[in-house]
């Protein structure tokens, strides 16, 4: 019997309408407008053009040291999780430039797959960090679908999150982990991060912090589209065997984090995701 949950996603964010916009888009569609919840860091933020019926906080901007600041705004979006919780059976937490998305194998939305499913506190997906290939991908037409333009990613460990939950907890910075729980990482769940989509947008945004900035990126690269440029692809059976991997595998300075080994693989993305709309 398929069940109906009443699911909520949360991100925040500054000076971030690009990503903000596709995020309100996509899990508009998946979730509800309705269901979204925008914090947006500072009073001078203004409101995305298609935020329809989201419902957006405006803080006060605070000067602190990136860790300072990192702690700070997951705590106030642990915040309204754990108020959320009381009305939506699940949260998402997010970044806004992060998509979970069902394998489309499974032919069922995000809302659909998430409320038939048993979860044991936290949910996670298969980090896949997408990036540019400089050789044979063009800059990013900012108007068009990601994943028609980009085709592949880094198997990360950094963005196998625990972003799904359904019960009060305490997100780590950047949503990287939970305290006191355990990943489960999902046969069919996959979060796209597409922070290093297009190395033209990274170099915008360097010149725009000054100009050590930019010369370190123009120097060292972006470690993400650095590895996508130089590495073969590997098939997607990569993806089953990294889950496996990220699964068993923990550091041994932070056993309740997925690891492989160390390991950088590149896979291309499988056509089928295309059909996620991202």
């Amino acid at each position: 019997m398929i069940k109906n949950k009443k699911i909520a996603v949360i991100t925040m964010a500054r000076d971030d309408d690009f990503f903000l916009s596709r995020w309100i888009a996509y899990y508009g569609k998946q979730i509800g407008t309705e269901n979204l919840y925008i914090l947006l860091d500072g009073t001078d933020q203004k409101n995305p053009e298609n935020c329809g019926r989201a419902h957006i906080t405006k803080l006060e901007h605070k000067q602190m040291s990136r860790a300072a600041g990192d702690k700070y705004r997951i705590n106030k979006i642990s915040e309204l999780a754990h108020k959320l919780l009381q009305k939506y059976d699940i949260v998402i937490g997010c970044d806004s430039d992060e998509f979970l998305i069902v394998d489309p194998r499974t032919k069922q939305s995000l809302h659909q797959y998430l409320s038939n499913k048993k979860i044991h506190t936290t949910l996670s997906g298969l980090g896949l960090d997408v990036g540019q290939h400089l050789y044979n991908e063009a800059i990013l037409d900012k108007n068009g679908p990601f994943l028609e333009q980009r085709e592949y990613a880094l198997l990360s460990t950094r963005y196998t999150k625990p972003v799904v939950i359904n019960k009060p907890v305490t997100w780590g910075s950047g949503f990287h982990s939970i305290k006191h729980h355990n990943f489960h990482i999902d046969k069919n769940l996959y979060l796209l991060h597409f922070g290093a989509i297009d190395m033209d947008m990274l170099e915008t945004k360097a010149k725009k912090r000054g100009g050590d900035w930019l010369n370190h990126l123009k120097r060292r690269g972006n470690g993400t589209i650095n590895i996508i440029t130089k590495s073969k692809p590997k098939s997607e059976k990569w993806l089953k065997i990294a889950r496996v991997l990220q699964t068993y595998c923990r550091p041994i300075y932070a056993l309740r984090k997925p690891a492989m080994f160390g390991l950088k693989i590149v896979v291309k993305i499988p056509q089928r995701f295309k059909k996620s709309g991202i």
